[in-house]
């Protein structure tokens, strides 16, 4: 089985869970202060347990038992918002299976739904889902009209003319009339927006952003209302129309570019989703026929042309071919196919053509998969985000404590009424707190994006933003560090058989195993010309945990294939004890052939020695970890001379030989200890792909799953690596610092934006006009910096 065939069990097959989750696309929201309402409004909806809004993916994850919509529904829109259409997160599907090239897939036209809708969703600003299993999301109805921004900046632009022209010596003001009547419309018919969220957030006992924005354009208008009906005749007073209108245009203007931020943030999926092409060549009856994929079925064989996108997951039962799997796993080589062999919708074929037979469509697809789990990291909430959100819970009210405080303050200290009105004004447009909300989601998916690309799909927000913390790297030996198809290289035999024997021997006991090192026993058996062994097939094969194999027969003889620690046990170690020495200190993994007979002691019959080749960059890899400042360990089975000897050869640290699979989390937690020692909040990452790894998977604080390995180690794992590329371990750690970096630098921004400009609009040295402009841009710069980590590479790729 080819790496990326099990590599999304992981996302077919999650993790079993007892309670429902139903993702809700909402729409309105815009700032913190709007996530942290959702989800106290959704929280008080009786089943739900737990409930994670993320502002920049506009979406709510809810989780809980016998969860009905309705009253989701009703929840969110009591708070103020609408809701898109929901997903809910189906049960493990047949995923795997079709993806293996059985033929248990989902229902066809569910599945062409969902993969049809995967375009629509993704090119959304919250690409919530289209692939997850269910309807796409439509259009957002919070998304701003094309016209409304454009139209707010024009309106607001003869109002802002006269201080553009004032630094010329022009001294120019439209009238009164002019200035209220191109201030009005966008006051109240653009503006119309922020007074709908804000009545809804003050009958939800709360503020948000909107109600900042609509008070403080309201009293600026006001306050212009009243100085022209109290001016004297002929007079022309000074009026603040265009603090209103202006503060609305930028606010407007400032949404506009960070829902086209946000589509860049999500520039991973819809790249993906695009992979899929419109059309399919079906081969029936000797005839091809051009058809939509929608219309494509399991079962179908297709035609696929050199150069074209293979259509849907399949076998290839024609042809052979090279095909390109490098937007789907990062894989840069193209990989070699021929009749037999797994093919994945989203691949380029190469020159040949070939005809496949489709095993999965639509949601079933390995790129299905792909995308969803890159959503679900991506919507996720990583713990640095609920810093900002519980500051956003208090932060609107305490906004309008300081703008009262400023208004009626000023006016006790002696400051004019018109002055002190409009520092209070400034004070609630600066404090939106729109670049605080934005500031972990959008550097989320950036970082969730760019690892996707590499070929590192991360489970969740809390494994991304834990992995750089990661102090110690632990590594399993055994098709991790090296290819995991060992070799028979040395071979010792008792005086009373020969080498044919032994190996007929080692192959019974070896029979139907499908454990790297029996594959390397039958090899050389086949190899030898496949002697027979006398005795027959075994009665029974049993495995020996951590030990070995054993394999009885009838007549009460046993053969048993096992480790230094088997023989041991059995008193043998001294048998074969030179060579076993000898072999072991090259590097070899060895293993002894033991038979045991009615009323006799137990007897060697062979000694087999087995080498593996390192994975290709292994070494590179570690190297590239040590120079970050991690420290490398390798955890093993093998005896301690072989482990240090391969240790060597990889430049790993340390090494922690003859470890039975129950003892590694064991192992980890030690190594946890020992971390933790240092830095209370380092952690350890554990890097495996077999079953054995399951558990110290499990037990380490980011567990890392080779693609190349088992869907259970998948499934346990929190990162995947798509490939068996030890380099990507030294990826994700790194695009794991690079986000965090950007959620800091973020928090610093939208923190400091607000700590120093309260203080200055208060003191009325910022004007309100001044103030939005200024939000606006904290949000977009917030925005652009997360999406500096597209820029991000990890190391240099060939």
């Amino acid at each position: 089985m080819t790496s990326i065939d099990t590599v999304l069990a992981v996302a077919a097959h999650p993790a079993p869970e007892a309670d429902d989750r139903i993702d809700l696309p909402i729409e309105g929201m815009t700032c913190a202060s709007c996530v942290a309402r959702v989800e106290r409004a959704l929280l008080k909806v009786p089943g739900v347990t737990q409930a994670s809004v993320n502002l920049a993916t506009e979406r709510a994850s809810v989780r809980g038992t016998g969860l009905e919509l309705d009253p989701l529904r009703q929840a969110i829109e009591r708070a103020g918002y609408a809701v898109g259409e929901p997903v809910r997160q189906a049960a493990p599907s047949a995923g795997l299976q079709a993806a293996r090239g059985d033929s248990g897939a989902a229902d066809s036209a569910a599945d062409s739904a969902a993969d049809s809708a995967a375009d629509s969703a993704a090119d959304s600003a919250g690409v919530v889902g289209g692939v997850a299993g269910g309807a796409a999301r439509p259009p957002t109805q919070s998304t701003l009209k094309d016209w409304q921004t454009p139209l707010a900046l024009l309106l607001a632009a003869p109002l802002v003319l006269p201080m553009l022209l004032m630094p010329a010596g022009i001294h120019w003001m439209p009238s009164a009339w002019v200035q209220f009547a191109l201030a009005t419309p966008v006051q109240f018919i653009l503006g119309a927006r922020f007074y709908r969220a804000g009545w809804h957030a003050l009958r939800a006992g709360t503020g948000n952003m909107e109600l900042l924005v609509a008070v403080g354009t309201t009293a600026a208008w006001a306050l212009s209302m009243w100085l022209w009906w109290r001016a004297h005749p002929g007079h022309e007073p000074h009026l603040y129309f265009e603090s209103s209108a202006v503060v609305i245009a930028l606010v407007l203007l400032g949404k506009s570019l960070e829902a086209r931020a946000k589509r860049q943030t999500t520039a991973a999926i819809r790249s993906l989703s695009a992979l899929r092409p419109d059309t399919a060549r079906r081969w029936a009856h000797g005839q091809e026929t051009l058809v939509d994929l929608a219309d494509v079925r399991v079962g179908d064989h297709l035609v696929v042309l050199g150069g074209e996108r293979i259509p849907a997951d399949g076998l290839l039962r024609e042809g052979q071919t090279e095909v390109d799997v490098s937007m789907l796993t990062g894989e840069p080589l193209p990989l070699h196919r021929q009749a037999g062999d797994a093919l994945h919708g989203g691949a380029i074929n190469g020159t040949a053509r070939i005809l496949m037979e489709v095993t999965a469509i639509g949601a079933e697809t390995l790129l299905a998969r792909i995308v969803r789990l890159v959503e679900q990291a991506q919507g996720d909430k990583a713990p640095l985000q609920r810093v900002a959100d519980r500051v956003a819970a208090v932060f609107v009210p305490a906004v309008f404590g300081v703008a009262l405080i400023t208004l009626f303050g000023g006016l006790m200290l002696g400051r004019e009424t018109e002055p002190a009105i409009i520092a209070a004004v400034a004070v609630l447009v600066i404090a939106c707190p729109c670049a605080l909300g934005l500031a972990t989601p959008a550097a989320i998916m950036a970082g969730t994006g760019v690892a996707a690309k590499l070929g590192v799909l991360i489970r969740d927000a809390r494994a991304l933003e834990l992995a750089h913390r990661v102090r110690i790297v632990a590594f399993d030996k055994t098709g991790t560090l090296t290819v995991g198809q060992p070799t028979l290289t040395n071979l010792a035999v008792a005086a009373s058989l020969d080498e044919g024997q032994a190996l007929a021997a080692a192959a019974q006991v070896q029979a139907g195993s499908t454990h790297p090192l029996a594959r390397a026993v039958l090899s050389a058996w086949q190899s030898h010309g496949q002697p027979a062994w006398t005795a027959g097939p075994a009665e029974r094969i049993e495995s020996l945990p951590g030990r070995g194999v054993l394999a009885a027969w009838p007549d009460g003889v046993t053969l048993q294939i096992g480790s230094a620690r088997l023989a041991g046990e059995l008193g043998l170690e001294r048998q074969f004890a030179q060579q076993a020495h000898d072999w072991q200190a090259q590097g070899r993994t060895v293993s002894w052939l033991i038979r045991t007979r009615p009323g006799c002691n137990p007897e060697a019959l062979a000694l087999m020695a087995f080498g593996d080749k390192p994975k290709a960059g292994a070494r590179e890899a570690v190297a590239r970890l040590q120079a970050m400042g991690l420290r490398t360990v390798m955890i093993t089975g093998d005896n301690e001379g072989a482990a240090k000897a391969m240790a060597l050869e990889f430049g790993i640290d340390e090494v922690i030989a003859g470890v039975l699979p129950a003892d590694k989390a064991a192992c980890i937690g030690r190594l946890q200890e020992q971390a933790r020692a240092q830095h209370p909040q380092a952690a350890v990452a554990m890097v495996g792909d077999g079953i054995n790894d399951a558990p110290a998977l499990a037990a380490a604080d980011v567990g890392m799953a080779m693609g190349t390995g088992t869907d259970v180690a998948m499934q346990t794992a929190d990162i995947t690596l798509m490939r068996g590329d030890v380099g990507l371990v030294a990826d994700a750690i790194g695009i794991s610092r690079q986000t965090v970096r950007k959620i800091h630098q973020n928090l610093f921004w939208a923190f400091g934006y607000n700590v120093v400009g309260i203080p200055l609009a208060a003191a009325g040295l910022l004007s309100p006009m001044i103030a939005g402009a200024a939000m606006a841009m904290s949000s977009v710069s917030v925005l652009a910096n997360a999406l500096l980590l597209s820029r991000w590479r990890g190391r240099p790729r060939t």
